[in-house]
């Protein structure tokens, strides 16, 4: 049924500016961004259809353009206003990870790696560099692999430490198969970065493994 045809009061945008967007479902909240539908298709069943193909907002969040492209109905204006909203929450989760030590965030730290390694299709290697009071100054992936193995040089880390003047970092890697359980060699690689940066008087206060929708540290393990 067309938006037109539904009684006012339950259209999303009215619903939302009635009630509030909390009081709205997945699918009305994500109507009220798409704005119109297709031919055939309401803006609502849109809304259903691109939450059911990209498994929810947890996923859509971790879509890129590639991945909208392959929904039939998002041309380029719809895509590019997703991205932007998606951009912008991981702006809004990095940001308190700037402003105070990250382990005050602790979820927020999880959150935001998982939004931005869960999903790839390939090994990466990265490192959150933090200042003396433990607060984000930069993210980097340093590292590319194949499905299941990267190389990661603790030389390469050390300089990128030692240029950004960091005073910490968390390392983070992510696994493509889903499991968050860490390798022999993911916690052989985690002492040789620990012993590399030490001589530079840099701290590895963990090392996150993402996968499956979450992200995992190894000192919660035991294993550092």
């Amino acid at each position: 049924m067309p938006l037109s045809d539904l009684p006012p009061e339950l259209r999303p945008r009215e619903r939302m500016l009635s009630l509030g967007p909390a009081a709205l479902t997945d699918c009305e909240l994500l109507a009220i961004v798409l704005r119109t539908g297709l031919p055939g298709e309401s803006v609502l069943d849109l809304a259903v259809r691109v939450l059911k193909h990209s498994g929810g907002f947890d996923g859509l969040m971790r879509a890129d353009d590639a991945a909208l492209k392959r929904i039939k109905g998002l041309g380029p204006s719809k895509r590019s206003l997703l991205l932007v909203i998606m951009e912008a929450a991981r702006r809004s989760l990095r940001k308190p990870l700037e402003d105070k030590p990250v382990f005050e965030s602790a979820e927020s730290v999880r959150t935001y790696l998982r939004l931005q390694f869960d999903d790839m299709q390939h090994e990466c290697f990265a490192v959150m560099f933090l200042d003396i009071q433990n607060r984000l100054i930069a993210l980097e992936t340093l590292f590319h692999g194949t499905l299941s193995h990267t190389i990661a040089y603790p030389r390469e880390v050390v300089k990128r430490a030692m240029a950004l003047n960091a005073a910490a970092v968390i390392l983070v890697h992510n696994h493509p198969s889903g499991s968050t359980k860490p390798s022999p060699e993911d916690v052989k690689l985690t002492h040789v970065m620990l012993q590399s940066l030490a001589l530079v008087d840099v701290k590895v206060l963990d090392h996150f493994i993402v996968g499956a929708g979450d992200a995992v540290p190894l000192t919660d393990l035991g294993l550092l």
